[in-house]
């Protein structure tokens, strides 16, 4: 398999959107996306609260709008999905996205209103692993999607159920319904058949993954923040996640969903078979580690553990609505008041990069980011 290139650079708030569009010209990103297709931004809410590494950053939306604008790609949307413990209304705005929505006059959709987008029956070209048995009525996925360019915004964490998240978990909410939670028990599996998908349907796809604070621990959402000042870009959404997984400390190729898709020739998982441009990174390896919270537990039991061969019965019921409130109760109402605003305010507080949230809270993130060259709003 030929090699993949993977950008990734070491950043500072001073100058993130002018190291943005550089990453994405050491990226080859004019030469993975269509000029004349629109082109999907496909930000990432793993939670609406504004939680350190867990949600795309203000600076990785905004220098992405810039650094497509200023490439010729006129026609930019955003696309985003709910899911049983984030509200995407709450999220665009506690994440401080709306203002940049409005400032780069950059349309937002969203794929659970019927006058944005329908749901179509698709039938894939490429042999899938377990899509066609997780939905046996047949696969569907948004028709907004067809023709189209994708860019994900992910971040660099891990994640209780794949150890890492990123560029492929970050199609799981836009090209699947909200009864996506039926296949978190062959979850690895369906991140490769969602990327085949994605290969037969969009015009080009490209990642902009920020680690300016990464995610260590049981994530997506209940993590311990750590900064780290980097960010990655890639077309190959396997490498860009493997480049991640080894910056964290994992063995890219000992995760399921990176081995399969290598194997499936869907993208290079093998770290030896990637070209890493822009800064050195040999030397990082960050230790980190996934383990466990309450609701990565009970999750356990019903996917993976004793629980699996009932959970029919709690998930395709009534019941599973038990599920979204005790989800919902445990993050919303426990987790976020009692422990994770204080590490959110701490963040904001003590780090360089919470001060330039903060900033774009206050609409003067101008104040700390230098101007990149050629930039303008419309």
């Amino acid at each position: 398999m030929a090699k993949s290139k993977v950008a990734v650079l070491k950043v500072k708030p001073e100058t993130i959107l002018e190291d943005v569009r550089r990453l994405c010209d050491l990226a080859g990103m004019s030469g993975a996306l269509d000029k004349n297709a629109t082109t999907i931004l496909k930000d990432n809410i793993s939670w609406h609260y504004p939680f350190p590494g867990a949600n795309t950053t203000p600076w990785q939306l905004e220098g992405t709008i810039l650094a497509l604008k200023n490439s010729g790609y006129k026609d930019v949307t955003c696309v985003q999905n709910k899911t049983v413990v984030t509200d995407a209304f709450k999220g665009e705005d506690l994440n401080h996205y709306k203002p940049l929505f409005k400032r780069y006059d950059i349309p937002v959709l969203f794929n659970f209103r019927d006058e944005d987008m329908k749901w179509v029956d698709y039938r894939p070209k490429a042999r899938m692993h377990v899509l066609q048995n997780v939905f046996p009525e047949g696969i569907t996925i948004p028709d907004y999607f067809f023709g189209k360019n994708i860019v994900h915004l992910p971040t660099v964490k891990c994640h209780i159920y794949t150890t890492t998240t990123g560029a492929m978990k970050n199609a799981f909410g836009g090209l699947l319904n909200t009864k996506r939670h039926y296949t978190h028990s062959w979850i690895h599996r369906t991140l490769v058949d969602l990327l085949a998908i994605q290969k037969e349907i969009h015009a080009g796809l490209f990642a902009i993954m920020d680690g300016t604070t990464a995610g260590n621990g049981p994530g997506p959402r209940t993590m311990f923040p750590v900064i780290k000042d980097y960010m990655l870009a890639s077309s190959d959404q396997v490498a860009i996640d493997a480049v991640a997984a080894k910056m964290m400390g994992f063995d890219p190729m000992s995760l399921e969903y990176i081995n399969v898709a290598h194997e499936d020739r869907l993208g290079v998982g093998d770290p030896r078979d990637i070209e890493i441009v822009g800064d050195d990174i040999s030397n990082e390896s960050w230790g980190f580690h996934v383990g466990d919270n309450a609701a990565s537990k009970v999750g356990d039991m019903l996917w993976f553990g004793p629980l699996k061969s009932v959970q029919k019965l709690f998930f395709h019921t009534p019941l599973v609505n038990v599920f979204i409130f005790g989800s919902e109760a445990y993050h919303d109402y426990y987790r976020w008041p009692r422990k994770d605003r204080q590490v959110f305010e701490d963040w904001k507080r003590s780090t360089s990069w919470g001060k330039l949230f903060e900033a774009y809270a206050r609409g003067e993130s101008d104040r700390i980011i230098q101007p990149v060259a050629a930039a303008s709003a419309p």
